[in-house]
């Protein structure tokens, strides 16, 4: 029950056949696996990336902001509501402001992900630089220091609920 990494004779290759829609010499890739089906009557999906739904995102933001440390430096509202009327949250990410001048000073970063609803790498990938924009090690620490952070980690909820 549930999803997981399963599967052998895992193969990604370059094929023989070649790109026409470029003038470099390009070729496409394959990929090829195996897999043995334990029970007669199983159903089984295969992706190519773990499932990472709008519940998933609003967990691992609660989280987030129910943390004192993290929420001193990471602050969340909701950048707008879809057409089917879900919150949109947009994350600001930075060491703490003193003066309207300090604001001024810092660059901004603007990162988005899940445009499309089949992007769920892009969610993992967001969670990934969540976590380290979040952690405690001194780059972080450079970083939120440096610039204010704008992070929009799903831009399309709608497609991703449905």
């Amino acid at each position: 029950v549930g999803w997981r990494r399963a599967g052998h004779n895992i193969k990604y290759f370059q094929t023989p056949l070649r790109r026409q829609d470029t003038r470099q010499e390009s070729y496409y890739y394959g990929l090829t696996w195996s897999y043995t089906f334990q029970h007669a009557g199983d159903v089984c999906y295969f992706a190519h990336c773990y499932p990472y739904t709008y519940s998933d995102l609003q967990d691992y933001l609660h989280g987030l902001m129910s943390d004192q440390r993290t929420a001193k430096f990471c602050k969340q509202r909701t950048l707008c509501h879809t057409i089917a009327g879900n919150p949109v949250p947009i994350l600001t990410i930075t060491s703490h402001i003193h003066t309207p001048e300090e604001s001024k000073a810092k660059r901004a970063v603007v990162v988005t992900a899940r445009v499309h609803p089949g992007e769920t790498n892009g969610s993992w990938m967001m969670k990934g630089l969540l976590d380290f924009l979040t952690g405690s090690s001194p780059d972080a620490l450079i970083l939120r220091d440096t610039f204010i952070f704008k992070i929009v980690p799903m831009l399309n909820p709608d497609g991703v609920i449905v």
